[in-house]
């Protein structure tokens, strides 16, 4: 089960505990990178492009509930 990413106008609550700002996060993604390598080899990232990004699971860091995420509003947000 994937858990929706929070926008600008959401964000994450734990159901359990309240919790609103502490969550440990799985994501899978697949990039596509430009690497650049020395004339030793030394490989260095120079451009990143995030061609998909799946947010696995959310764990609360206060209780240790997982999957017990949702997303509520963020204060002001509808102002």
């Amino acid at each position: 089960m994937t858990v929706p990413q929070p926008t600008t106008e959401t964000r994450w609550r734990c159901t359990l505990c309240g919790n609103l700002t502490r969550f440990d996060v799985t994501r899978s993604s697949k990039v596509v990178e430009y690497v650049h390598l020395d004339l030793a080899g030394v490989p260095n990232v120079e451009e990143t492009e995030v061609v998909s990004e799946t947010i696995d699971s959310v764990r609360c860091r206060w209780c240790n509930a997982v999957d017990q995420i949702e997303l509520v509003d963020r204060p002001g947000a509808g102002s």
